[in-house]
């Protein structure tokens, strides 16, 4: 399917299937609308981030609409689609030098095949009459996870001034706000969504959402007093090690079945783009060798995150379930797990819709994501942890990977706990 996303005015392309307008919304009903709030609030801010910044957003902005518009079902699989997609940059002779490390990314990231082509035209927002560079001195990403609100927690123990971004989500938003006042009351919060409509029904998978997530990031660290005056930005993003390997736990849960939004191949991947466009933001993800249970016992203020975790969202059925955690999918299981290894009370906020998963019905015990973990669980007691993670870990995509294959053994072993002490069998 092709795709285009392109300025709101700019003629249209033979051959697209769907069109979205950029950073705007011209309201013609057989178009759909991808980040047409983001200038308007960065404005208001006094942000004016760099021309390389905002091309490199709107290849993520276009990224994400493509996701929502394709539909999975149509695949010959079931799941892996071919996308074409087009974009409108203001310097497309350097994006076409980047595509293939673009494709690459977005390959590995949803589970697609990506095809990207660059056109001029792109939009540049106009900055604001009085541009007022910040002065933090990096950027953290805060989800509103329990990964991300430690993140931050240690980012200000370390002495940083940290810029705090988040990708506004419904059920979450509120406590991003609540946890930026309580970590870093001196700093700038800034909450953005891509706000992509489609003009068809929208695809739930979402796989490629999260590279919105970083383009509003690299947007704000070229906001920095020290961004400006020709320094690099740490552009921090806090997740666990087990969760960022992202390794099948069955032989049919493959991939992009689960997340890889901070696998650090996909990161590297994006950091030779950012590199190459020069816009001086190093990606960093302090905890790529650490599970969500040492996160949690390692985390440099104790009394803060005491204070705020159990406000914090693990769950990946979120909006499904009332905006309540459902306590059965794989992240639901790793934070229970984590909580334990942490050895404090499990007092997430409204519990878990779904707390016996010893309970042997389909809801509980017989369910997929349930039954994914055990059986990891009893592929590590009887073969070792090679035999569970197979092809996913190579040198090729890590290097040296003995410490991913470590943080996966210990990260099992979190689970292992909690499904003992629930009676899963």
């Amino acid at each position: 399917m092709r795709i285009a996303c392109l300025p709101a005015d700019a003629p249209g392309l033979p051959g697209t299937d769907h069109r979205f307008d950029l950073y705007t919304n011209s309201r013609m009903n057989e178009r759909g609308r991808v980040g047409d709030l983001v200038p308007g609030r960065l404005r208001r801010l006094g942000l004016a981030p760099s021309a390389r910044a905002w091309d490199f957003t709107s290849i993520a902005m276009a990224a994400v609409a493509a996701d929502e518009t394709v539909p999975r079902g149509r695949s010959s699989d079931g799941w892996t689609r071919e996308i074409a997609l087009t974009v409108a940059v203001g310097d497309p002779s350097f994006w076409s030098t980047q595509a293939e490390r673009m494709i690459e990314a977005l390959c590995f990231l949803s589970g697609d095949i990506w095809n990207l082509e660059f056109v001029g035209g792109g939009v540049i927002p106009v900055p604001p009459r009085q541009v007022r560079p910040r002065q933090e001195d990096m950027v953290c990403l805060l989800s509103g996870g329990m990964d991300s609100l430690i993140g931050a927690i240690d980012a200000v123990h370390e002495g940083k001034s940290p810029l705090l971004v988040s990708q506004m989500a419904k059920g979450d938003t509120a406590s991003q706000a609540r946890f930026a006042s309580m970590i870093a009351s001196a700093s700038l919060h800034l909450q953005l969504n891509h706000h992509a409509r489609p003009p068809i029904v929208s695809e739930r998978s979402q796989r490629a959402r999260s590279i919105a997530f970083l383009g509003f990031g690299v947007l704000a660290a070229t906001c920095l007093r020290s961004h400006g005056d020709g320094a690099t930005v740490e552009l921090r993003i806090p997740e666990n090690g087990f969760i960022s390997q992202n390794v099948p736990l069955t032989p049919l849960r493959m991939g992009t079945l689960s997340t890889r939004t901070t696998h650090p191949h996909y990161l590297r991947l994006v950091q030779s783009v950012l590199d190459d466009a020069q816009l001086r933001v190093t990606l960093h993800n302090p905890y790529d060798h650490t599970t969500k249970g040492e996160m949690l016992t390692g985390c440099a203020d104790q009394r803060l995150l005491t204070h705020l975790v159990d406000e914090s969202t693990s769950c990946g059925r979120f909006s499904r379930t009332g905006y309540r955690h459902c306590g059965r999918c794989v992240p639901c299981q790793v934070r229970r797990a984590s909580y334990l290894a942490w050895g404090h009370p499990d007092n997430t906020r409204n519990g878990y819709k779904y707390a016996p998963l010893g309970q042997n019905d389909a809801r509980h015990t017989r369910f997929d994501d349930v039954r994914s973990v055990a059986m990891a669980i009893e592929t590590v007691r009887r073969h070792g942890v090679d035999a569970l993670i197979g092809g996913a870990m190579n040198t090729e995509l890590l290097g040296n990977v003995a410490p991913y294959r470590r943080v996966v053994e210990r990260g099992i072993a979190e689970l292992a706990v909690l499904h003992a002490g629930l009676g899963v069998s």
